[in-house]
């Protein structure tokens, strides 16, 4: 009698398992997948209808636990209709290949006019449509600022204390963050309209670089790694730090550079995603989040609204002596140009990457 080759039977029992499990596996997903999109398909065609919206990181707490249910509220009075949202809340750089790549948001809210002119120069949108909005799109605004330790351990009080030092700097990646960009601006605006030499800028700008050990995707993720003990000084938006201060989990203070930049958060209107059946219901959306009710909220969510008046609601927000805007530096299309392309992109970022190989 022929010896009975053991492992290979056991190879092959094996491997059907591992096959079998693989192939239930699979089904499962597959009907979960399914059920979703169904609910989802029907949901929006038959009497509960969805806004899809897409926004940059830190917007997305104000925006679900306020905004939308006020609105949703709001509406159901008026029409007696129940509507609902599906949202998405990530990096703006993450948000805007997205809505390159097709997903069918009928709202974008994008950390920079510049992340919407890609959206334009890629034909998601015709043209400069946000210019038609309420303040030319601009939802609503935060300075740029720094987080250090209890203390203040590296006495920084400016940007220009970040250009050296033994200590870790976590940035956003201007990758994938928006409020990274704003951020650079900062650095270099802070000292550009300052002094009004471009090479002093450029070195501070460097020397901010040299310190930057940690670089997350979004602002969002930055923080949540500064209150985790990672790194020793952050810089982020003033909103990111009012948060973490409300729920007492900063781990750190705050520090108001003399100058710093007031980024400004452009609203998005994708027309090719919304039917003639959601057009009533999207712009009102829009209309809404300009009215006093939602900048209100926006405040007290930490954001600097784009009525003036309202911002004395929120005793927390600080004082910046030398505040500058993105107009002050010439514009998106500059700056993209001059300071992202030819300055950081091709000459800092290089020289980080080398130093940390």
């Amino acid at each position: 009698m022929a010896p009975t080759n053991r492992n290979s039977s056991t190879t092959t029992d094996t491997w059907r398992g591992i096959f079998q499990y693989t192939l239930v596996l699979l089904i499962f997903v597959g009907l979960i997948i399914y059920a979703l999109c169904t609910a989802w398909l029907s949901g929006r065609g038959s009497g509960t209808r969805s806004v899809i919206i897409y926004g940059f990181s830190i917007l997305g707490e104000a925006m679900n636990q306020e905004i939308l249910p006020t609105f949703q509220q709001q509406w159901l009075e008026k029409t007696g209709e129940d509507i609902g949202f599906i949202t998405s809340f990530a990096g703006s750089g993450e948000i805007t290949e997205q809505l390159v790549k097709g997903v069918p948001a009928e709202i974008a809210i994008l950390s920079t006019e510049s992340d919407a002119m890609i959206l334009m120069e890629k034909g998601v949108i015709r043209g400069p449509t946000w210019k038609n909005l309420p303040h030319a799109g601009i939802l609503n605004r935060s300075p740029i600022v720094i987080l250090v330790r209890p203390g203040n351990p590296h006495q920084i009080s400016d940007f220009s204390d970040l250009t050296s030092g033994a200590f870790e700097l976590i940035h956003p990646h201007p990758f994938s963050s928006g409020g990274a960009k704003w951020a650079i601006l900062a650095e270099y605006g802070s000292a550009w309209l300052t002094t009004g030499n471009f090479q002093l800028a450029v070195d501070q700008l460097t020397g901010i670089w040299q310190q930057v050990a940690i670089l997350p995707v979004s602002v969002h993720q930055a923080m949540n790694q500064f209150q985790n003990s990672v790194g020793d000084v952050l810089i982020t938006y003033e909103q990111s730090y009012l948060r973490g201060k409300a729920l007492q989990n900063l781990g750190g203070e705050v520090v108001y550079p003399q100058s710093t930049i007031f980024s400004e958060h452009t609203v998005i209107r994708l027309d090719k995603h919304i039917n003639a059946g959601q057009e009533e219901l999207v712009d009102r959306l829009l209309q809404f989040l300009w009215s006093r009710e939602a900048q209100a909220i926006f405040v007290s969510h930490g954001f600097r609204s784009v009525d003036d008046g309202l911002n004395t609601m929120n005793p927390a927000f600080g004082h910046i002596d030398k505040p500058f805007t993105i107009q002050d530096l010439g514009g998106w299309q500059q700056v993209d140009r001059t300071i992202f392309q030819e300055v950081w992109r091709d000459k800092i970022f290089p020289q980080m990457q080398n130093a940390h190989k």
